[in-house]
């Protein structure tokens, strides 16, 4: 797409606003960036990036006056479509689009797109590593951390690229049409902002959009909003199910993971052989390698893909034992569905860390898991009283509630014992305390090791 001579808005002055910025200004864009906060510092900003040190800045109010000589809004996927500054763009008839679509505008070359509540950054950091031992070019891009638009201005046609999508991403998208997609599952999140499950479900289903019947698309079979949503599509459909065999797609079954076509199954690997825990992890070994096989990746190098793969790091990610006890960090379990996963995964008795930023979700289904799992939940962060009140009304009341990450790990450490777990995944976002989960799970290890230290 000719970007030359226009003047794109970029909305968000974090990583993903600067990526946009800096891809545009390479497309010959000139850029007005504008951010809401107006407590930030122009001279602070201007320092981010050569494309911010070069461009108009605005802070605060958005000026009508200002959006006259636009052509086009690029949003940072923090940035709600209820914005009035957004409003206010479309009322002017200025596409706003979201830096995904950018990104797919100026990239190029072959696109696998993966989406779903849980599990989207194992799948996609596995699929990169399952494509990359087969094609010289592969990027991994999107909501794991690396921003699409970083990566597209260097694509060519030879480029492999996975990318994980959010449906935050995702409703800012027209012409994204990748060769593969995949949707793992649906569980409620993320409805402070799009405030009922059927509008959640919508932003990820179009993912799917654009793909046609050259197409591929990999489904979880177990999802009963998915298994409808299937019998709807053009492209083709791989399934996935980690409960029952398939005549097609791929299926574990008794500590083996299957591809089966026309009735004929054939073992791929033992999940023996994984080096990542819990049926859900299996599930997001079988979505990669149904990816790769749709992408052309023979079988042999997916199976030694497969079994080369370590855990993502904040997701029930090993950090150490001591004296007996066994830490795990599950930071990216930001929501109650990831949280029960990691629960699941757990062998031993575990000491639970949970609590953080409320996302309007519930608790309960969590806490049913607990039985038998967890010994005791340590509780912080804005959900403390709230899960507290969810524990009582499911009758466990082995919690306690302290004020901060390192009274949480000290007072975890204290309570578990040799053959136990420490486990921290809090079913909740991390804002309010740290700037991200990824922060909140440094710090975490920091404080585990930190214990190491003082245990000699």
């Amino acid at each position: 797409m000719d970007f030359q001579n226009q003047k794109v808005l970029v909305f968000g002055t974090g990583k993903s606003g600067i990526a946009a910025a800096e891809l545009l200004q390479k497309k010959g864009a000139s850029l007005l960036i504008y951010d809401g906060n107006d407590k930030l510092s122009v001279e602070e900003v201007r320092g981010r990036s050569e494309a911010f040190s070069k461009a108009d800045l605005v802070f605060g109010a958005l000026p009508e006056d200002k959006l006259k000589e636009l052509t086009l809004a690029v949003l940072s996927p923090g940035v709600s479509l209820e914005k009035p500054e957004v409003q206010l763009l479309t009322k002017h008839n200025i596409p706003v689009i979201g830096e995904i679509e950018l990104a797919y505008l100026c990239g190029a070359g072959r696109l696998a797109a993966i989406t779903g509540t849980n599990g989207k950054t194992t799948t996609t950091a596995l699929t990169g590593e399952l494509l990359g031992a087969y094609y010289a070019d592969t990027r991994v891009v999107g909501n794991i951390g690396i921003p699409y638009t970083q990566e597209a201005y260097t694509m060519t046609e030879d480029t492999v690229t996975v990318a994980e999508i959010s449906s935050y991403q995702l409703e800012t998208t027209d012409q994204f049409h990748p060769e593969v997609s995949a949707i793992l599952n649906f569980t409620p999140d993320h409805l402070d902002r799009h405030h009922t499950m059927e509008n959640y479900i919508a932003a990820k289903e179009r993912i799917t959009e654009r793909q046609t019947a050259e197409d591929t698309v990999v489904l979880n079979a177990e999802d009963p909003v998915l298994r409808e949503f299937g019998k709807t599509l053009t492209p083709k459909v791989v399934w996935f199910s980690s409960e029952k065999k398939l005549n097609d797609g791929l299926f574990y079954q008794e500590g083996v993971i299957y591809t089966a076509s026309q009735g004929e199954a054939e073992p791929l690997i033992a999940v023996s052989e994984l080096q990542i825990l819990g049926k859900h992890n299996y599930e997001n070994a079988m979505a990669a390698a149904g990816i790769a096989f749709a992408m052309g990746v023979p079988r042999d190098v997916i199976v030694k893909g497969l079994a080369a793969f370590k855990a993502v790091e904040h997701r029930i990610e090993f950090v150490t034992e001591i004296d007996g006890v066994r830490y795990y960090n599950d930071s990216k379990g930001t929501n109650p569905d990831a949280a029960i996963k990691a629960v699941d995964a757990m062998d031993r008795q575990t000491v639970l860390i949970g609590g953080g930023y409320d996302k309007s979700a519930t608790y309960e289904e969590w806490i049913k898991t607990f039985p038998g799992k967890v010994k005791k939940l340590v509780l912080l962060g804005q959900t403390a009283d709230k899960i507290a009140a969810a524990c009582e009304a499911c009758g466990f009341t082995a919690y306690e509630k302290v004020e901060t990450l390192a009274d949480a790990v000290h007072l975890a450490a204290e309570s578990a014992v040799s053959g136990e777990a420490v486990l921290l995944s809090p079913a909740c976002a991390s804002w309010g305390m740290f700037v991200n989960f990824e922060e909140r799970g440094k710090q975490f290890k920091e404080l585990v090791m930190g214990l190491r230290k003082s245990n000699g």
